[in-house]
């Protein structure tokens, strides 16, 4: 029998090291018996002698989550149904029989969610994109002073409509524009040259004077140097007056005002300028630094004296500009032209533009086919302070785009595709943000209702929300349920980007929803075509055009599918007309007009047979009552201030002192509210 050793923790490390000591070569086997074998086991270090286990790891599929997620979200992450996301978390704190696919989860349930579910999560990486190299085009900075050299004044004439502002213009020029004129008035701005006698070059823009022009005009006021305010001397300051004061001052633009209309008989040039000391405008007359001259356009009276004016006031702001380098400007106007295309009036503010040249503005660009000056005469550049047509263009841009040269059509093409995806992004991320608050709304009103429903039980609260989700479903209106009221589609075509713009700012004022609804479908610049035609039948509307037209296949077309297409060449007219149609859309109003007035003295009772019946003997107080009796007698009419008996059909009590009507009701047509301002 083997005697088992303890051997203490010394000795155990002595025998270690001697035994590293010992050579390597193998030690002598011994035959070892099955009895003694179980000692032998039993000698062995803890853990000698066994199989080792393999270590059996857990492989938990990974889910990426994010701050917010729906459940259908979160399911598609999961790989599972979104029914096992809503069973993962039933018997918790949410609410989940109110929950669905679209619903928002917060964090924590996110997390309790994919825990349940036998699964890890780990956070979304967010992979920024890359930040896209910037490809815009911008002015290039402000030239050295000793290579300005002058250029023509920039003068815009201003002024409230009919005071004369194309008219004196035709008189500097000795021209005819304000006969060509719709209505006699400007409705676009107009920008040429004139050659003063001094041999001076001055551009000139004439601005409209309606109401619905006014972002024409601050445009002007912006791209200017001098403001010529036009006011008529038998009319003295009006609205568009007190307007342009405002665009000019805005602007920093310096004022001279031209009195006009001296010649007529009402003329009172003081008063005109006593005005204008109420809107911080003081002349020279009143110690002020504004020039003010007295003119008759149609006469030509005095018309040199407000050229000089112009050109001291020019010679004192000393305009100048860098005439090297590639071209800078600003659109005054755009429209398209059935023979030329897209074109733009093009005020060069530095540089020299030339045909051929590449440009961009707003998002699309041109290759410079031509160039023309206000006559439609070809010219080869056009230097600062000068005004030109523009043709080439892609697409017609907004009037007030700043316009740039680039180096090339790839160069054009490239920073116009880059200013269209950060609009596109931009807009993206409005309605993002959008989305988010209206998730944000949501979710404080899902809190609020909870918290509402805290001090119920599971039992209550399940009962609670099936009955208000009941009824909210049988409030809800059908999907399909055609809007009430009436409603008027329009299709706007208009033949500048000027006019279009002061058409659809009249039609933001509309206002009276409550009548009917106006709709804008679709809008644009060019002469009516056969896509507006389909544009208004598909909308059941009509199309409205602005100094455009319409061929003779168009208008037979309109004509065959009954859509109405109403072209106008001005502007008040147009609206007029369109009230007009927003009026017929609307039912008529019953209106009650009274035929004559009775008061009650007394009531008696009159016995007929068997039939007992109440009279009512009454005054005649206007007009006339008919069916009526006058004593005993039957009377077919009882004038004012004779007495008569009234009687009624079914049960009315009459007392003395009431007043007795009879009106007859007839159909009235009714008006819109509506009220553009002019």
């Amino acid at each position: 029998m083997l005697r088992m050793m303890k051997l203490t923790s010394a000795a155990a490390r002595g025998l270690l090291r001697r035994a590293k000591n010992l050579p390597s070569r193998p030690l002598p086997r011994r035959p070892v018996s099955a009895a003694s074998a179980p000692l032998l086991a039993s000698k062995q270090f803890k853990g000698q002698g066994k199989e080792p286990r393999p270590k059996v790891k857990a492989n938990k599929q990974e889910v990426e989550i994010r701050q917010t997620m729906t459940v259908e979200a979160l399911a598609r992450a999961m790989n599972k149904h979104p029914d096992h996301v809503l069973e993962a978390l039933a018997n918790t704190a949410l609410d989940v029989s109110r929950a669905g696919p679209s619903s928002v989860l917060e964090e924590r349930w996110i997390k309790e969610a994919v825990t349940r579910s036998g699964m890890k999560f780990r956070w979304e990486k967010l992979s920024e994109e890359p930040r896209r190299r910037d490809r815009d085009a911008v002015p290039r900075p402000p030239a050295d002073g000793s290579k300005l050299v002058r250029r023509p004044p920039v003068v815009t004439v201003m002024g409230h409509v009919d005071h004369g502002k194309t008219t004196l213009l035709d008189a500097l020029r000795k021209s005819r524009l304000a006969a060509a004129e719709a209505g006699g008035i400007t409705q676009h701005i107009g920008a040429f040259a004139v050659e003063l006698a001094t041999g001076e070059r001055v551009t000139f823009l004439d601005t409209p004077g309606h109401a619905a022009f006014s972002a024409m005009r601050a445009r002007g006021a912006l791209a200017t140097d001098i403001v010529i305010l036009v006011v008529a001397a038998d009319d003295g300051v009006m609205t568009q007056t007190v307007e342009s004061i405002r665009h000019a001052k805005r602007a920093a633009v310096p004022l001279i005002v031209a009195v006009n209309k001296c010649d007529k008989a009402r003329a009172d040039p003081q008063r005109v300028k006593r005005e204008l000391l109420a809107h911080d405008v003081v002349c020279e007359d009143f110690g002020g630094d504004v020039q003010a001259v007295h003119v008759s356009a149609l006469e030509g009276r005095n018309l040199p004296a407000l050229v000089e004016a112009t050109a001291a006031l020019a010679e004192i702001l000393e305009l100048k500009a860098d005439p090297d380098g590639a071209a800078e400007g600003l659109v005054l106007e755009s429209r398209t032209d059935k023979g030329k295309g897209s074109v733009t009036t093009t005020l060069v503010r530095r540089g020299t533009l030339r045909r051929g040249c590449a440009l961009v503005a707003g998002k699309t660009w041109a290759k410079v086919r031509s160039l023309l000056d206000e006559r439609g005469r070809a010219v080869e550049e056009a230097g600062p302070g000068v005004a030109v047509e523009v043709l080439g263009w892609k697409e017609a841009p907004s009037a007030g785009d700043l316009v740039l040269e680039v180096e090339s059509e790839q160069r054009a093409r490239e920073v116009a595709a880059w200013r269209s995806r950060e609009e596109e992004l931009e807009r993206l991320g409005a309605e993002q943000s959008a989305v988010a608050a209206k998730r944000r709304d949501h979710e404080l009103a899902y809190r609020k209702e909870r918290a509402e429903l805290a001090h119920l039980s599971w039992r209550q609260r399940k009962a609670r929300l099936y009955r208000d989700n009941k009824s909210a479903f049988a409030s809800r209106p059908g999907e399909k349920t055609a809007p009430a009221g009436a409603a008027l589609p329009l299709v706007i075509k208009a033949d500048v980007d000027g006019s279009l713009e002061a058409i659809l700012n009249i039609v933001d004022s509309y206002d009276a929803e409550h009548q009917c609804r106006l709709d804008v479908v679709h809008f644009g610049i060019g002469d009516v075509s056969e896509n507006d035609l389909n544009m208004a039948e598909t909308f059941g509307g009509s199309v409205y055009g602005f100094n455009v037209a319409a061929s003779k296949a168009i208008r037979q077309a309109a004509a065959q599918r009954r859509i109405a297409v109403r072209l106008h060449d001005v502007i008040y007219k147009l609206v007029d007309q369109l009230k007009a149609e927003l009026a017929d859309k609307l039912p008529p109003l019953l209106e009650r007009h009274v035929l004559g007035e009775a008061t009650v003295l007394a009531a008696f009772d009159v016995t007929a047979g068997k039939k007992k019946t109440t009279v009512a003997g009454c005054r005649v107080l206007k007009g006339g009552l008919l069916a009526l009796k006058h004593h005993k007698e039957d009377v077919s009419t009882a004038g004012a201030g004779s007495e008569c008996g009234l009687s009624a059909d079914g049960d009315v009590t009459f007392l003395p002192g009431d007043l007795v009507q009879c009106f007859r009701e007839v159909e009235a047509p009714q008006v819109s509210a509506w009220d553009p301002g002019f």
